[in-house]
């Protein structure tokens, strides 16, 4: 079975909460599996966080709601930085080279 490249790129985030810079992200060769796997998790997400909001719920970290939605944001990423990094052109042009 094929694989699906994607040209999503997800920001690293610093200990700090700050964003790192973008020249670490790499892109991902996502299966099918995981890309059904993370469209699924993402509606799920959005679905629950919606219905949190509309409902008028106070942010708490012991709120059982919350608890799923960030339970399915850690297997989301999981699941992502699971699949295989891409090698960056440099390391495809690095590699070709070193081979001729």
């Amino acid at each position: 079975m094929s694989t699906l490249t994607t040209r999503v790129v997800s920001p690293v985030f610093a200990p700090t909460g700050r964003t790192a810079d973008f020249r670490l992200c790499r892109h991902r060769s996502i299966s099918p599996q995981a890309g059904h796997a993370l469209e699924i998790l993402g509606h799920a997400i959005e679905y629950l966080s919606d219905e949190y909001i509309n409902e008028g719920g106070l942010f708490s970290a012991r709120d059982p709601r919350i608890e799923a939605i960030q339970m399915l944001i850690a297997r989301n990423r999981e699941i992502y930085f699971d699949c295989p990094e891409m090698p960056t052109l440099g390391e495809r042009l690095r590699a070709w080279f070193s081979r001729n």
